[in-house]
């Protein structure tokens, strides 16, 4: 089984990555879901439950569940991906659970991300440049910077969306290979 992780800014490309995965018969685990999940269940805005599961449990938090949603499934043939690692704690959490992990980060410029963020319309996206940036400032806090300063790849998304594609099914399949 390998397991490989995605970070970047919101609306960097995370989600072209995971589908390129998903293609290759990779299984996503998306970070953004278990926020989203118990932001639901706590009828709060993603963002501050993201904020508050840290607050409350530590800084691990949502990398254990992801960690345990990957173990639970007791299916070691499949390959994953985690899409949306935030900290350096939390790549910790995954490079001590799985060997060989792995951390791609995607960058797209803020003006390119804000545009995809207003055309995305999900629910914790901004379409004011205020919140657009409150939310980066968020990202960073968590640590994402440091995350993707020391990514294993470093793919940057300002290019057509097939040469995109490509490149990452040219990058996936070399690290799948690999775990032989």
């Amino acid at each position: 089984m390998k397991v490989l992780g995605v970070t970047g800014m919101p609306g960097s490309g995370k989600s072209v990555i995971s589908r390129v995965a998903t293609d290759l018969g990779m299984r996503v685990v998306r970070m953004g879901d278990v926020i989203r999940e118990e932001a639901q269940k706590r009828n709060e805005s993603p963002g501050l439950v993201a904020v508050e599961l840290r607050q409350e449990y530590g800084e691990f938090i949502v990398a254990q569940r992801c960690v345990e949603i990957i173990k639970d499934s007791l299916d070691n043939d499949v390959s994953y991906l985690i899409e949306g690692i935030r900290s350096p704690f939390e790549v910790r959490i995954f490079q001590n659970n799985f060997h060989g992990f792995r951390v791609i980060a995607v960058h797209s410029k803020p003006k390119t991300r804000f545009k995809r963020l207003k055309r995305r319309k999900r629910s914790d996206d901004s379409s004011d440049q205020d919140e657009f940036i409150s939310r980066d400032q968020r990202e960073l806090k968590f640590g994402i910077g440091d995350v993707i300063a020391m990514a294993d790849y470093m793919i940057v998304n300002e290019g057509s969306k097939g040469k995109i594609k490509k490149l990452v099914r040219s990058m996936l399949k070399n690290e799948l290979q690999s775990q032989g």
